[in-house]
């Protein structure tokens, strides 16, 4: 039986989800979540992919609300794991605070970010800056 010769990269091509965000629209959210539950099928230990999806959103939606700006999401998956970025047009930093009590909604993002990353970041780029994290796919 023949089959098809495999093209040179064709099958070192890394799985990558990129999406572009428009401004304010939390419309946004939910979808990168389903676009990174697809990319995610077949990725990583049980529960890995959920921790994937609320990290996601977190970024996603500091980005949609403490900008102005439209942002840019990549998720790539390689061997070392999950690398997720949201880049934004604004160099305004995002800032870890505890969440005050009374306020059951907002302040705990970058506070999940922190505590849930295998590692993340925040790197400049030319007009703004990228808030990136990391998972493992084999870690518990």
């Amino acid at each position: 039986m023949e089959g098809k010769a495999a093209s040179a990269g064709e099958h070192t091509r890394t799985p990558q989800l990129r999406r572009r965000l428009g401004r304010a629209d939390l419309r946004a959210v939910p979808e990168a979540r389903r676009a990174l539950r697809e990319l995610l099928r077949h990725w990583g230990r049980p529960g890995r992919s959920d921790i994937a999806e609320l990290l996601t959103s977190e970024l996603v939606t500091n980005a949609l609300v403490h900008t102005d700006h439209d942002a840019v999401l990549t998720a790539t998956v390689g061997p070392g794991g999950l690398r997720v970025e949201v880049r934004d047009f604004v160099a305004r930093r995002p800032r870890l605070c505890v969440p005050n009590a009374d306020d059951g909604t907002h302040g705990r993002g970058m506070i999940l970010v922190q505590s849930l990353a295998d590692a993340w970041g925040v790197r400049a780029h030319g007009v703004g800056k990228a808030v990136w994290f990391e998972l493992d796919a084999g870690a518990a």
